[in-house]
Parts: C-alpha cells; structure tokens; sequence
C-alpha cells in the first residue's frame, strides 16, 4: 500500500530529499501527495487536497519555525486529509516548537508546551522531530497523547565535522551539554571538552577551559540544539580565542536566528553551520536519511 507525503509551502526540496531515487522511503512505495494551500484576503487559509487519500496512511511535512502562522494551516490539512478519508495522520517536524515554556516561570504564565503537545495529539495520529529542545520533559511522550519520536542529529553532525574539519576539538558551551558533546566526539573520533564557568557575583563570570594547553593546534568546534540569537556562541568564541586557540566553528541542529544573528556571528569571524531542520543559507547538515528511516517505522 502506498503512503503520501504532503509538504507545507516553501519545504519541498526537504521532501524532495525525503523521497530522492536513493531514499529508504521510494523502495517502499512512498509518493508525493499534491495539495494546494493559500491564503484568502483576511488571512484564512484554503486548503485543497489533490491526491485521493481514502484509506490511506498519510504524513505532513512541516518545519514549525515561527509557529503561529503555520499551527492553524496545519491543522486544517490534518483535518481534511482524516475528512477525506485518510487512514492515519502523521506529522513530520524536523524543528519543534513551543517546547521552551515547560514549566510556570511567573505567575499567571501558560506552559504552553503542554498546551500545544494537547492540540497536535488531538489532531494527529503520530510526530517525528528531530532533537527537541528537552529540558524539565525527559521525554515527549510525557506532554503527547500519540506516538511521538525524537530523534537526534548527533549522526550526521559527527559524520559532517569528520568531512570538512582537520583535527576538531569538539566544545560544549555549559555543563548541561556534556553528554551532547561527549556523544558527537565520540562518533567523530576526536577529543571534547566543556566550558567551566566560575560566577563571582551578578555581573562577574570567569570561563575557562580545561587542558587548554592541550589543543593548540587544534580546531574549537562548538556543538549545540539551537542557535537563536548567537550572544552565546559570540561570547564562547572570544573566550576561546583569549586562551589563543583559533576562531571556533559553530554548528546547531536548528538555526533558529534572530534578525541578524547570523550576520553577527559572521561578522565576528564565525563559520556557523546548521542542519536543514530549518531552511537556511548556514544549512550544511542534512537530515533528511535520518528522518527517512525513521518514517519507515512510523
């Protein structure tokens, strides 16, 4: 039986990807379902399904940066395709949202986490997405209803430092990305170390990193889920250079940018380096095998 694989406006060299000659997915019968989606003069959003979905499974492809303007068109194309007839629903994120307010900060806040995992699970029959950002959520079948999978970028992330960087010395930023560095240096056969950070007082904070001395030769490349709006990298780098090893790489699984993040990093001399989890010029990392053979299994 053949499964279709519908992709929102903007994200079709993804599916592309997904579905090439060479992907685990065409070996099964997997194909394009063609939709078309656009917005009415008042903002809503007109949706119609072109490729006969009745009984049979269906996935969407939506990358779910800046959220709000892509939620509700997604849920209306989860809507109809179910309408029309379609056996199961999945959707396939590579970046997922609203996952940083996990908790009640202040008074009076939503965990809108919590909130938005309700809405998909009720509309979807599965989610595959790639490296949440997973901090007091151990696991997103915590805040979801339905199966849903994260996998993690760690793979490709070692196999693109090991093709493009002579003697890596991979960096992680703060205690908590210990494991996330220890995993990717691993896989790329190449040492690792963790940025110490000793605070004196509110406005005082001395970095350091252990057995600099070690890595002169070496290249820094700092390894992290997300960047957003680059201070954190900017900072690290100078850091690094002031212990005189040279101008680090960055590399994130979700270039997430402010406006002029990126530009503000290049400008300080870095080479930033992304995943296509969200579509970027600084994408260099594909996960699109990744998620292929993951939806194999979904």
């Amino acid at each position: 039986m053949k499964t279709l694989l519908f992709s929102f406006p903007g994200q079709d060299e993804f599916a592309s990807g997904l579905l090439a000659q060479d992907s685990p997915l065409q070996v099964v019968g997997w194909q394009h379902g063609e939709m078309k989606m656009r917005r009415f003069p008042d903002g809503e959003t007109y949706i119609r399904v072109a490729t006969d979905v009745r009984d049979l499974d269906v996935a969407i492809l939506c990358q779910l940066h800046q959220p709000d303007s892509k939620i509700m068109p997604l849920l209306l194309l989860a809507d109809t395709l179910r309408d029309l007839g379609a056996r199961r629903v999945g959707l396939v994120a590579p970046y997922l949202a609203y996952m940083r307010q996990d908790k009640r900060f202040k008074p009076g806040e939503g965990v809108t986490s919590h909130y938005v995992a309700r809405l998909l699970s009720e509309h979807l029959d599965w989610l595959l997405t790639v490296d949440p950002h997973l901090h007091r959520i151990s696991s997103l079948q915590e805040i979801y209803t339905i199966p849903a999978r994260s996998l993690t970028a760690v793979a490709p992330i070692a196999a693109w430092i090991k093709k493009h960087i002579k003697k890596p010395l991979i960096i992680g930023p703060d205690s908590e990305s210990e494991q996330w560095a220890a995993s990717v240096a691993e896989l790329a056969g190449c040492p690792w170390e963790v940025l110490h950070k000793t605070r004196f007082g509110d406005r005082s904070v001395v970095v350091s990193l252990p057995h600099v001395d070690s890595y002169k030769g070496y290249m820094p490349v700092l390894v992290d889920d997300i960047i957003s709006t680059g201070k954190t990298m900017i900072q690290t780098a100078a850091h690094l250079q002031a212990a005189g090893l040279r101008a680090p790489v960055c590399i994130a699984v979700h270039g997430i940018f402010a406006s002029g993040a990126l530009a503000e990093m290049q400008k300080n001399g870095l080479q930033v380096v992304t995943s296509n989890s969200i579509a970027d010029p600084s994408n260099g990392i594909d996960l699109t095998l990744l998620i292929a053979d993951a939806m194999l299994q979904s």
